[in-house]
């Protein structure tokens, strides 16, 4: 604020533009991160709420993520589509993020992937349900998302459109993850480190789970112990979120 006490814009500007880029650098760290555990590969995206503006996004142009930086975030609306239309490659499958945002006001971050052993679960009658007490956030079951619904049965499997990221923010409800049969999952969460966390626990669940079913009859947590589990999430999120940028760091200063 001025001496006048009138708001100084260029200030205000600032401060946006400064918030901003924190986000960013969480993101490619978060790309970086999810990349490391193999959640992502050359494919897969995660994208976050503008901090000042809530009907905005961001999220890399259309790039691999391991090769995501700063200078390859943009902006996007609601409607999916980039804020500056400068001929910026773009994901395909933006309206996963957008629909979700607008359906979720809660979502601050959202994560798309393909990891394997979430694959498999979207397309067998097994469901997924928390095995472990770091995964109390898959409590109350995974949807499936089921594209032949909306789509047909010709799809190419692909959130490729609005109506489709309506579809499947729709199925999505008040969950944490979706899964998609013969295509991956979706995390939500609160702040980009918890979408991470999300989406990472998830896989690491569904590897648990195949295996022991193999081993014998499963003992699932029950309702009341990973909604207790759950309620350690900000702990275990802070804890692992830290570790894991340290090894990332320690990634790169090895290079």
């Amino acid at each position: 604020m001025s001496a006048n006490g009138k708001i100084d814009v260029s200030e205000l500007a600032s401060s946006h533009e400064h918030v901003a880029s924190a986000i960013k650098t969480e993101l490619v760290m978060a790309n970086k991160i999810l990349l490391r555990h193999g959640i992502v590969d050359a494919f897969g995206h995660v994208s976050a709420r503008h901090p000042v503006y809530a009907d905005r996004f961001l999220m890399s142009r259309r790039i691999a993520p391991g090769l995501v930086f700063a200078d390859d975030i943009r902006e996007f609306g609601l409607d999916g589509e980039l804020l500056e239309g400068d001929g910026t490659p773009v994901y395909l499958e933006r309206f996963i993020h957008s629909e979700i945002y607008a359906a979720r006001p809660d979502v601050q971050a959202v994560v798309h992937s393909h990891s394997p052993t979430i694959v498999a679960f979207g397309v067998v009658d097994q469901p997924l349900r928390p095995v472990c007490h770091t995964c109390g956030f898959l409590n109350g079951g995974v949807p499936v998302f089921e594209i032949r619904q909306s789509a047909g049965h010709a799809s190419n499997l692909m959130i490729d459109s609005a109506a489709r990221g309506r579809a499947l923010a729709q199925s999505l409800a008040d969950e944490s993850v979706i899964l998609m049969r013969g295509h991956g999952s979706t995390a939500v969460g609160s702040s980009i480190s918890r979408a991470v966390y999300r989406a990472i626990y998830t896989e690491t669940n569904a590897k648990i789970q195949s295996a022991s079913t193999l081993l014998g009859n499963v003992n699932y947590l029950t309702p009341e112990e990973a909604a207790a589990a759950e309620e350690l999430g900000d702990a275990q999120v802070e804890r692992t979120w830290e570790f894991w940028k340290m090894q990332i760091q320690n990634d790169h200063r090895s290079i």
